[in-house]
């Protein structure tokens, strides 16, 4: 319990979006910021640069759109994701993009039309190649507290903390201890993160 009280505040949260209120802009900001979370980049230059595009009002289908090329290869730099720039400027237009043209630029209209959680994740994927099993992952762990077919598959480095912890269904482990799934899921990402770099220890006491 205080592991998870310590390390389980989703990202998210710390990004101040308000996924509990289901409004489609902030639905929209979650997903630009897991998108940039999804690159093998420093969770702190991820951080940064969501918070350019933040700053910049660049958070909404129609302003990541209108921004173009250039102009969002210029926030990703000024963020510091520069080894990606190029690649995730192209991705975003495309992903983005192709929400405005199937979905009027509405993930909750996405997840409207989706059948059951396996089709929604099928959905996020087809909006453009760059959106991956990780992607879809990091963005629908949040999402659990909005949707309710959000049910993705744990990331590897979840998976690590779960390894570590020896749980093999993070479900009835919330449920058994009282737990938050998303809040659970997120202390074990960071463990895993942790167990990964070896540079600090997370104290665990669930």
């Amino acid at each position: 319990m205080t592991f998870v009280k310590q390390h389980g505040k989703p990202y998210s949260e710390l990004l101040e979006i308000d996924l509990r209120s289901r409004r489609s802009e902030e639905i929209v900001k979650w997903f630009l910021a897991a998108i940039l979370y999804s690159k093998p980049i420093r969770e702190t230059a991820a951080t940064r640069t969501y918070r350019c595009f933040a700053e910049r009002r660049v958070v909404s289908t129609d302003a990541i759109i209108r921004t173009g090329w250039n102009g969002l290869v210029a926030i990703l730099d000024a963020g510091g994701y520069t080894r990606y720039d190029f690649s995730t400027a192209d991705k975003l237009l495309e992903v983005f993009g192709n929400l405005k043209k199937h979905y009027r630029g509405d993930l909750n209209q996405l997840h409207q039309d989706a059948k059951d959680s396996r089709d929604l994740e099928g959905r996020l994927k087809g909006l453009g190649k760059g959106i991956g099993d990780t992607t879809v992952s990091i963005f629908l762990r949040d999402m659990r507290l909005a949707w309710s077919k959000a049910d993705p598959k744990p990331t590897p480095l979840v998976q690590t903390g779960m390894k570590k912890l020896k749980i093999k269904d993070m479900k009835a482990v919330a449920a058994r201890k009282g737990l938050d799934l998303v809040r659970l899921e997120t202390a074990l990402l960071r463990l895993g993160k942790d167990f990964m770099k070896r540079n600090r220890r997370i104290r665990v006491a669930l």
